[in-house]
């Protein structure tokens, strides 16, 4: 899920690669026939960059990334790019210097915002990514607030902060009712609450929207479980042993360890 939120802007970057760059070389990331202005190369290379993130070429998506601040120092994206896969190589410092350059130089960016707020979520700064998260949801030109306010229920969950995660998640799934985590999430707090029926109608929404994982079938089977449904509980374990088997979801379901 962490990969998933990650490559959200990365992705988008791919696509318009995928638009507007012509021929890529897989070897080299070479662009051919690229336009001489500063601004379009930085662009062009950052876009390359995000297709090699999303495909885990870290190297190649560095190399891009430097050819496009060569091509133009001032072009935020590549920083906020930047910030993200020196984040995924758990290089910190230099995630940092990257994300306070990129919000140097373009402070309303939602995506930068959004990727910034993962960073400080993922290195125990979970009050303090809120306002990130908040201020890429105020930019009226953001095309996916939802992933926003998804990424605050999360880290507000992270310090158990369950008030906040639920209204969050709440406002996710208004904007954008099969918002995958949003759903599990908060059908995971609606079973901690003893709302079964509003806990399974969430997880079988999400399990419809998304192919379902370890997490998901092993809450089916406990809300089955508390309900008192045990063909459908024996059904989400028999999913759970031929799908996960080395989960540890599946280990705690042979222990007894439903709770």
């Amino acid at each position: 899920m962490r990969r998933a939120l990650f490559l959200a802007a990365a992705a988008l970057l791919a696509g318009c690669a995928a638009q507007t760059v012509e021929g890529p070389s897989v070897e080299t990331g070479q662009v051919i026939g690229e336009s001489g202005d500063p601004r379009n190369r930085a662009r062009l290379h950052t876009e390359l960059a995000g297709l090699y993130y999303s495909r885990g070429n870290m190297n190649v998506a560095l190399e891009e990334l430097r050819a496009a601040v060569a091509a133009d120092s001032n072009y935020a994206t590549a920083y906020g790019l930047f910030g993200l896969v020196y984040m995924d190589l758990k290089e910190n410092g230099l995630a940092q210097q990257n994300f306070d350059r990129a919000l140097r130089l373009a402070p309303n960016e939602p995506d930068i915002n959004h990727n910034y707020g993962l960073y400080l979520c993922q290195t125990a700064r979970e009050q303090d990514s809120i306002k990130y998260f908040l201020q890429a949801i105020r930019n009226p030109l953001y095309q996916a607030p939802w992933r926003s306010y998804a990424a605050a229920g999360s880290c507000s969950l992270r310090v158990k902060n369950v008030k906040d995660a639920d209204e969050f998640f709440q406002r996710a799934l208004k904007m954008e009712p099969d918002e995958p985590s949003s759903l599990l999430q908060l059908g995971q707090i609606r079973y901690q609450q003893g709302r079964m029926d509003d806990a399974r109608k969430l997880v079988t929404r999400h399990n419809k929207v998304v192919t379902p994982s370890a997490e998901s079938l092993w809450l089916a089977l406990r809300i089955e479980r508390k309900s008192g449904e045990r063909n459908a509980e024996t059904n989400y374990a028999n999913q759970l042993r031929r799908r996960f088997p080395g989960s540890g979801e599946y280990q705690s379901m042979q222990r007894g360890q439903f709770d």
